[in-house]
């Protein structure tokens, strides 16, 4: 998937839902209701239980969605990510070989940085976007607005404390998209089996950030 491409579908969806999950059922429910909401970008964290089949199976029975990974920490894991299926890949930390080996397969690669010269770092490498992480232990969205001055030119997905009361606020400062991870998946809710009310929070948050247009 070109660049392109990819940065067509974060600015039609404007979220990224993020599943960490302990059990791979647990991660099929999680996609699926999210999914049943709306939400068409599914990054499974490659650390959650069996990432790679999840992903694989995510991609066979959600065509409709664009299912991606992330938490990947070194060239052997994206390179297994992306013979799984992956579509887009998710690293917390700027490595450049990574990027490198993530463009000569034409699969979207973000890295997460937090300070301007890593951020700059990681887009002159080849990133498609760059992920700003944790977000909110910089200022959140004050940050990213801060940002556009100089780095404007850089599109920039913040996570690790967006919430569904914030999101909006992120776009209107600058970011190209969000990420949500616990926000999405509160653990009363995926314990309890309440996929309904997931659903429905997936359903509104896409519908607050497509009324920003």
């Amino acid at each position: 998937m070109s660049n392109q491409v990819w940065l067509s579908k974060l600015q039609q969806q404007k979220a990224i839902a993020v599943i960490r999950a302990p059990e791979m059922k647990l991660g099929l429910q999680m996609a699926l209701a999210v999914a049943a909401g709306g939400m068409r970008l599914i990054e499974i964290a490659w650390n959650s239980d069996r990432a790679a089949q999840l992903i694989s199976q995510l991609r066979s029975e959600l065509p409709e969605c664009t299912i991606g990974t992330g938490t990947l920490f070194n060239v052997e894991q994206l390179q297994r990510a992306i013979a799984a299926g992956a579509q887009f890949l998710f690293s917390p930390h700027v490595d450049t070989a990574m990027i490198q080996a993530a463009v000569e397969q034409d699969v979207p690669m973000i890295p997460g940085a937090l300070s301007p010269t890593e951020i700059v770092t990681a887009w002159n490498h080849g990133a498609s976007c760059v992920k700003v992480f944790p977000i909110a232990a910089v200022g959140g969205a004050t940050y990213i607005k801060s940002l556009q001055g100089p780095l404007g030119h850089i599109p920039l997905i913040p996570t690790g404390g967006v919430t569904l009361a914030n999101a909006q606020e992120f776009l209107k400062a600058g970011a190209v998209a969000v990420g949500l991870s616990g926000q999405l998946f509160p653990r009363h809710l995926v314990e309890a089996g309440n996929w309904q009310i997931i659903t429905q929070d997936a359903r509104k948050l896409i519908q607050q950030l497509g009324n920003l247009e």
